[in-house]
This record gives structure tokens, C-alpha cells and sequence, in this order.
């Protein structure tokens, strides 16, 4: 199968493998695994802050973040379409008894004002601001980069009114690969930085959560909260010490061949593409098969797709490329989906 439903599917390479099998491990919960602490600090380290923590996953990197900078009755500013607002399944309100204050950017990107309008005023009667989200990539806007320069308006804003601001940047190396923009300049100035081992760089498990000592003391107290204190877990840290040696670089072949499968989609009649920043490739249908109904075609001859939106868009698929893709991979999908718009009946 060609899978190009997400970059979470990628599978660890021999290599990779070699590396998680030789791991020297102990207990982490004791703050005893080696190798667990020699990726914190390598993480650290490329992000320039004081800390890091290794988290089970994004999800829960966010959350711990949240729970760690907000109390509850506040308020998170986040983006409409953020991952964090639509697929975290409410976690800031079942865990750290904080809603969310949602702004349109366009295509998932706000503006400084926009988020100086949103933070409330100082009346007893309205939940204060506790936080800002951004999210860069933007997942759901086809894997938009946040330009560096919106990015330093928005915190120099939310810092004016004392206000801690959260990057989810799971797909932050994409950003960076894509820009030619060291990844810790995507993260100076923020709070704290959660990015993904498990999505571009090809890890079977984890994310890091980063941020400044005290910031990370806390965070492993909320983490243990929520069920994430690992043990041996430097099987998992080994392969995510690895994908930071070797599989970095490598981003910018995903990124090629997210453009040539939006070119060659592009080329085909009832279909919109919009054109990729980074590994995610939005198309829209306008005249054939639903989103639903192309997937399921596609899927039988072999390649699998996704309605965007996680599931919710009738009309867009999402194809994301990734290190188990290759460009023939990438030449068959486009001949594919050339077939299945051409079928009988419509």
C-alpha cells in the first residue's frame, strides 16, 4: 500500500531499529534512563532552552503544557482550526478547567491584533487570558509555515500583558527545513516548545516538551498525572536520538515530493490543490466523487487517503508524504486518482 494518510505511519528504519535495540536504559520514573536524558538534552539543546522533557505523545506534550501555564477558569487563545482545539478531545477542559478563545486565522495563521483583542480585560466577571497556542505547522491548513515575523508580533503582545504563549510544533523541523531557518530561532521567545518524534522524523513513539527548568520540573509532575511516566522508555528515546542525527535533512525530500504530487493533481480536471509549504497536500474535489467515496476508490487500488478535516470535509483529501514515500510512489498516486476521476457513472 502507499499510505499517505500521515507521517504518523512511517515505520523505524533497520538502522533506527539497531539503534533502540542497543540502548542503555533504566528507570525513568527514577530519572535513571541514560538515554532518555541524552535526548532531553540533545532536544534542549537544538531548541535553546533550559529543558526537556520526553512525553508519550504530542497530545499530551500540549496538555502537560496547558496544565503547567494556565489555572483553571482561564482562557487559551488558539487558532479555529488547531490541533489542539479540534482533536485533543477537550483536554483543556476535562484536565486543566480551561476553555478555549478561538480565532479564524487565515489559513491558521492570526495576527498580533486579533490576539490583543481576544485578551480579556480585567473584570471579575470574564475568564482571564492564561495562555496563547500556536501551531507551526499548521496541520490542518496543508502544512503552513507561521512566519517567523507573525510569530515574534504575537509574542511580543501576549508578553506586553504578562501572558505565557505555547508552540505546537510537532511539525516544527518542517518548518525549519522548509525556511532554512535554524529550528531555534522557530522556538526562541516561547514559552515552552512541544515537537513530534513519531510524525517527519520517523520515530514509532514520542514527543518532547521543552522549556525552561522550572517549566519542566512541573511538567513531569503533570505528565506522572496523566499517566505518562515511562520506565525503560530509552528503547523509544535511542530512535528519537537517531531521527535527530540522520532524518532531519532528509524533510526537504518529503517536501519535493508533496510538489510534484500537488503538480501532477493539479493537472487533473475537477480538482483544486493547494499549493504545499511543507509534506501535507490538501485537494479539493470539485466535480467527481466525494472525498469519502475517492478514498474508498483509491483504497482499493492500493493507496490510502484521508477526508481532511479528520474526516469532517466532504469535498478535500489530505495526502501526506513522508519517508516511506517515494516519487514513484507519488507518479503512481497521481495516475490513480487520474483513473478513479475518469470512472463510469461520473
Amino acid at each position: 500500500m502507499i499510505d499517505l494518510r500521515s507521517d504518523t505511519v512511517t515505520l523505524p528504519t533497520p538502522a533506527m531499529r539497531a539503534a533502540m535495540a542497543a540502548a542503555e536504559v533504566g528507570d525513568d520514573v527514577y530519572g535513571e534512563d541514560p538515554t532518555v536524558r541524552a535526548l532531553e538534552e540533545r532536544a534542549a539543546d537544538l531548541l535553546g532552552t533550559e529543558g526537556a522533557l520526553f512525553v508519550p505523545s504530542g497530545t499530551m506534550g500540549n496538555q502537560v503544557a496547558i496544565a503547567c501555564h494556565t489555572h483553571p477558569g482561564q482562557e487559551v487563545i488558539v487558532e479555529a482550526g488547531s490541533h489542539i482545539y479540534n482533536v485533543e478531545l477537550g483536554t483543556m477542559a476535562r484536565f486543566s478547567g480551561v476553555q478555549p478563545r478561538v480565532l479564524v486565522g487565515e489559513r491558521g495563521v492570526f495576527t498580533a491584533d486579533q490576539v490583543a483583542a481576544a485578551i480579556r480585560p480585567d473584570l471579575y466577571y470574564l475568564a482571564p487570558t492564561g495562555l496563547v497556542c500556536l501551531e507551526n505547522t499548521h496541520n490542518a491548513a496543508g502544512g503552513r509555515v507561521w512566519p517567523l515575523a507573525a510569530a515574534r508580533e504575537v509574542l511580543a503582545r501576549a508578553r506586553a500583558r504578562g501572558i505565557a504563549v505555547h508552540l505546537d510544533g510537532a511539525r516544527v523541523f518542517n518548518a525549519a527545513v522548509a525556511t532554512g531557518t535554524p529550528v531555534r530561532e522557530l522556538a526562541r521567545g516561547f514559552d515552552s516548545v512541544m515537537f513530534c518524534l513519531s510524525k517527519g522524523l520517523g520515530c514509532p513513539v514520542g514527543s518532547v516538551l521543552c522549556g525552561s527548568r522550572p517549566f519542566v520540573a512541573e511538567a513531569q509532575r503533570v505528565r506522572k498525572a496523566l499517566g505518562g511516566g515511562m520506565r525503560q522508555a530509552g528503547i523509544l528515546a535511542a530512535a528519537g536520538l537517531y531521527a535527530l542525527d540522520h532524518h532531519v535533512g532528509r524533510l526537504a525530500e518529503d517536501h519535493l515530493h508533496a510538489r510534484l504530487l500537488a503538480a501532477g493533481l493539479a493537472t487533473l480536471p475537477g480538482l483544486s490543490v493547494l499549493p504545499p509549504e511543507t509534506n501535507i497536500v490538501l485537494v479539493t474535489i470539485e466535480a467527481g466523487p466525494d472525498a469519502a467515496a475517492l478514498c474508498a476508490r483509491l483504497r482499493a487500488r492500493g493507496v490510502l487517503a484521508s477526508p481532511a478535516g479528520a474526516g469532517t470535509s466532504a469535498r478535500q483529501v489530505r495526502m501526506v508524504t513522508h519517508l516511506g514515500i517515494s516519487r514513484a510512489d507519488v507518479e503512481r498516486t497521481v495516475d490513480l486518482v487520474r483513473e478513479e476521476l475518469r470512472a463510469p457513472g461520473e
